[in-house]
């Protein structure tokens, strides 16, 4: 009877995985440890490979891929989207943008009757007004989500045209066959909002020319008002609302004068690139990725090594390297669980799609079936408090 009850109570608190794949004949990601991942899987451009793995007590990535139907209605158009969401300070705005923003393009699309740089802007700004809204409520109960906010990183295939919206330092790559030399080249298809970049300190500089404290240096890291390292994203409503940035919020995020115009933007950079016949495959990555791998060399691990588990692949690769620098094996690493293994790397969110020509340059009026996965991780069950985001957790992306 005892050897019962201990493997009932076994089953009610161990951890689950939060990852799902909804489609009529994909099977579910596997998760090994802290390590989620689906090796391959089809969407409407081609084949699809993700990874994620957690190193946050609680993972602060989200991620998805939504292929088919990219409007409300069945008449399209149709296509694929890929969506990674880097969270900082706790996982709420990530989760919320993994809940919200695809159904706010699919909603702007079907108003629009087409894809568009204007939709895609429209479904960032409808997500942020949403977040901002969820803040207001919750901030007399829970004001430290004021400083909870997420990198949000979008791209859309759609009839032959890829878009590329981003916020924060996540990063879409390409991979390029070049035809005379058999080679595949690295292209950087997104635009980066990070202090440690020379043209963002300049821009932020020129946003606020009366504030010579916009930009640190603080521990070696440039930082906006000495506290986070991006420039632009989703939430963090305690650098964009000043009513926000005020007690009970923790003295830590607390401005010591009050600000009038919003410090950090939501506004996205976003890029529209024709895809063409020998555009091989793009991967989508949180900065935990790129992090330990340049561009190239993250897609000479794709273009070298068969498709099934590209993802896994580079997520693996990034492990070793930052077991390298720690001067430690990568199988003592792995043995290191989640919270404590944030000191030797980030969450990290990979995914790989592979471009087939001839879907690609399909028109986007030609059905395809949806599809849809999100990234998982670890979480701790339902029945058990989650742990409060202390002051050094919180806002360092």
């Amino acid at each position: 009877m005892l050897s019962g009850l201990m493997n009932f109570l076994r089953a009610c608190f161990r951890p689950k995985a939060d990852g799902h794949v909804h489609t009529g004949s994909d099977a579910s990601g596997r998760q090994d440890g802290l390590l989620w991942y689906k090796d391959t899987g089809h969407h409407s451009n081609g084949e699809y490979s993700m990874a994620v793995v957690q190193a946050n007590n609680l993972l602060e990535d989200q991620s998805q891929l939504e292929s088919g139907c990219l409007s409300s209605y069945d008449s399209g158009p149709y296509g694929t989207f890929v969506g990674i969401y880097d969270g900082h300070g706790g996982p709420e705005t990530s989760r919320f943008i993994n809940e919200h923003l695809f159904r706010h393009l699919k909603r702007f699309t079907s108003e629009h009757q087409s894809m568009s740089v204007e939709v895609i802007r429209k479904a960032f700004q409808a997500t942020e007004d949403g977040f901002f809204s969820l803040v207001s409520k919750q901030w007399p109960m829970k004001p430290q989500i004021a400083a909870v906010g997420s990198c949000c990183l979008v791209g859309v295939i759609c009839g032959g045209t890829l878009y590329i919206a981003n916020l924060g330092d996540s990063r879409a790559v390409l991979g390029r066959l070049v035809k005379a030399t058999g080679e595949v080249l690295s292209i950087r298809l997104s635009a980066e909002h990070n202090a440690s970049i020379e043209s963002v300190r300049q821009e932020l500089h020129s946003l606020h020319p009366d504030d010579s404290q916009i930009v640190v240096l603080k521990h070696n890291v440039w930082r906006v008002k000495g506290l986070i390292q991006i420039s632009r994203s989703i939430g963090d409503v305690y650098l964009k609302k000043a009513e926000f940035n005020r007690e009970p919020l923790y003295a830590k995020f607390r401005l010591r004068e009050p600000f009038k115009r919003p410090i950090l933007s939501s506004e996205p950079s976003i890029s529209v690139h024709q895809l063409l016949p020998h555009d091989q495959f793009i991967i989508f990555a949180s900065d935990g990725l790129w992090e330990h791998l340049t561009d190239q060399e993250a897609v000479d691990l794709v273009q070298n090594h068969p498709r099934n588990g590209s993802a896994r692949r580079l997520v693996k690769t990034a492990l070793q390297e930052a077991a390298k620098k720690r001067e430690m094996r990568y199988s003592d690493l792995k043995k290191i669980d989640r919270g404590v293994r944030r000191h030797f790397h980030d969450d990290i969110t990979v995914i790989v799609v592979f471009l087939d020509s001839h879907l690609v340059s399909r028109a986007s009026t030609v059905r395809s079936p949806n599809v849809s996965v999100k990234g998982a991780g670890v979480n701790l069950p339902h029945n058990t408090l989650a742990p409060c985001t202390t002051p050094t957790e919180a806002g360092t992306t």
